[in-house]
C-alpha cells in the first residue's frame, strides 16, 4: 500500500505526515489492518527497538475533583463507587510505589485529584519525591497533579521529579463539550511551564469519547506541536455516573489503527498504551506492543488493571523485553534535548525544523496535558483504592449500545480496591 511506504519513510526520517495521510490510516479496513501494524512496527523498532518500559502509578489523592471532566470518574457530580481518600503520606507513597518498582517499573507516576495543587501540596509531594528516591536510586518520577501556578514546576523540578504529566485529551475545539471549569488553554500552559522549567513533557490524550476522526489528528498534530517526551493514550472505561458512562465506541482494531496513528505521527516519542488497553484491546494487546514502547504495569488510578505477572508473561510472549533500568528510553538525539525534545523533535525536512509538528499542530501550542487537574491523568481512569473492601468489585456499566465489531465488555470494567490507600496487595 502506498499510503503505508509513505508513512514508514517519513517516520524513519522524522518527517511530519499530512493530515490526510493521518486520517486516511483511522480509516483503513480491518483487511488491512495487520499490514498497518506491520508498518508502524517497523517505525517503533527503529527508534525503540523491543523494548518495552514499564510505568507505576501511585494515586496520592483519590476523589473529590472540584473538576467537570465528563470522562472522569473523580469528577464534581460524580456517582462513580471509586475510593476516596485524602493525601497518601510520603512512606506510604513510597511503600506503595515500591511494589511497581519490585515488578519491574522504572517510572512512577504520581498522581493526585484536584484542579491543580496548593504550593503546600507541592511542599508534600516533594517530600513524597524524596522518599521514594532515597529508597530506589535512580528511578524516574513523573508528577500528574493539575494545573500549575508560577513557580510550582520549578519546586517539583528541585525536588528530583523527572517529568510532569498533563493531557490534552481532546481537541481544541471539542475541548468545551468534555469540560468546562478550565479550558484547553489551560492545559497547554501547564505543559508548557513544565518544559520551562526543564521537567519531561509527558501529555496524551483519551479516545472513545465520542469524537470524530478529525478531533483524533488534531489532538494528535496538536501534541506533536507542543513535542513532549511521552504521549500516553487512553481509552475511554465509561464508568457509570458519569456522563459518558454509555460512550462504547471502540473495538480492538479501532484501538489499534489509533496508535498506529499516534505512532506515524510521533515517531520517535515514548508513546504509552495507558488506561482502558484490556478492556477495549482485550485479546489483540500483545499486536499493541508492535506500535506503542511504553505500558502501565498493574492497576490504574480508579480501576483495575490487568495483573502485574500477567503484563510482563504478555511482553514474553509477544517477543519484546522489559526496558532496564540503565537503559535510556529515548532516542539518543532527544535525550541529548531531553528540556522539551518532543514527539518527532528536529526532523530533516526544512519545513519541520525546529520540533516535532512544526507550526501544523492545531490550537496554537500544543497539546495541553492531564486533564482537569489530577483526575485522568499519567495513564487513565483508575485509582489506588481507598480501603473499605476486601474484596475487588465489579462495576457494570449499564446496557451500552454495542459498537462495530463485536459487543461492548462491560464486565471488565472493575473499580480499583487495593494497593495504595487500602490495606491490600498492589496488582502488580
Amino acid at each position: 500500500m502506498d499510503l503505508l511506504n509513505t508513512l514508514v519513510d517519513k517516520g524513519l526520517r522524522r518527517e511530519l505526515p499530512t493530515r490526510e495521510e493521518a486520517l486516511a490510516v483511522l480509516a483503513t479496513s480491518d483487511d488491512d489492518l495487520l499490514d498497518v501494524v506491520a508498518a508502524a512496527g517497523k517505525v517503533r523498532r527503529q527508534w525503540f527497538g523491543r523494548r518495552v518500559k514499564l510505568n507505576y502509578l501511585v494515586n496520592l489523592k483519590s476523589g473529590l475533583c472540584p473538576e467537570d471532566c465528563s470522562y472522569c470518574s473523580q469528577r464534581l457530580g460524580s456517582k462513580a463507587g471509586i475510593l476516596k481518600y485524602t493525601w497518601l503520606k510520603p512512606d506510604e507513597a513510597s511503600k506503595a510505589a515500591a511494589a511497581g518498582v519490585a515488578g519491574g517499573a522504572k517510572r512512577v507516576c504520581l498522581v493526585a485529584s484536584g484542579r491543580g495543587p496548593t504550593d503546600r501540596d507541592v511542599d508534600r509531594v516533594s517530600k513524597t519525591i524524596e522518599a521514594i528516591k532515597e529508597r530506589h536510586e535512580g528511578i524516574e518520577i513523573c508528577a500528574c497533579l493539575g494545573l500549575l501556578s508560577d513557580g510550582q514546576a520549578d519546586r517539583l523540578r528541585e525536588a528530583g521529579a523527572d517529568a510532569y504529566n498533563h493531557n490534552l485529551n481532546t481537541s481544541e475545539e471539542t475541548y468545551g463539550a468534555i469540560t468546562t471549569t478550565h479550558t484547553y488553554a489551560d492545559r497547554v500552559e501547564t505543559v508548557q511551564q513544565a518544559q520551562a522549567a526543564g521537567l519531561s513533557a509527558c501529555s496524551g490524550l483519551i479516545a472513545g469519547m465520542g469524537e470524530s476522526d478529525k478531533d483524533l489528528v488534531d489532538v494528535v498534530f496538536a501534541l506533536r506541536g507542543l513535542d513532549p517526551d511521552s504521549v500516553p493514550v487512553n481509552f475511554l472505561i465509561p464508568f457509570e455516573g458519569t456522563p459518558l458512562a454509555k460512550e462504547w465506541n471502540l473495538t480492538p482494531q479501532r484501538c489499534l489503527r489509533i496508535l498506529a496513528m499516534v505512532r506515524f505521527v510521533c515517531p520517535d516519542v515514548e508513546v504509552r498504551l495507558a488506561g482502558g488497553r484490556e478492556v477495549h484491546l482485550r485479546s489483540m494487546q500483545p499486536l499493541a506492543l508492535h506500535l506503542v514502547n511504553s505500558i502501565f504495569l498493574g492497576d490504574y488510578l480508579t480501576s483495575e488493571g490487568q495483573a502485574g505477572q500477567a503484563d510482563l508473561d504478555m511482553i514474553a510472549d509477544a517477543g519484546f523485553e522489559v526496558e532496564g533500568a540503565g537503559t535510556t528510553t529515548l532516542p539518543r538525539h532527544r535525550a541529548d534535548a531531553l528540556t522539551g525534545g518532543g514527539c518527532g523533535s528536529q526532523a530533516s525536512a526544512p519545513e519541520q525544523a525546529g520540533g516535532c509538528g512544526s507550526h501544523e499542530a492545531s490550537g496554537g501550542g500544543g497539546c495541553g496535558s492531564h486533564g482537569g487537574g489530577g483526575c485522568g491523568p499519567c495513564g487513565g481512569h483508575a485509582a489506588v483504592a481507598g480501603g473499605e473492601e476486601s474484596a475487588p468489585v465489579t462495576e457494570t456499566v449499564g446496557a451500552p449500545a454495542a459498537p462495530a465489531g463485536g459487543p461492548a465488555r462491560t464486565d471488565l470494567v472493575a473499580v480499583r480496591r487495593r494497593g495504595a490507600g487500602t490495606d491490600l496487595a498492589p496488582n502488580a
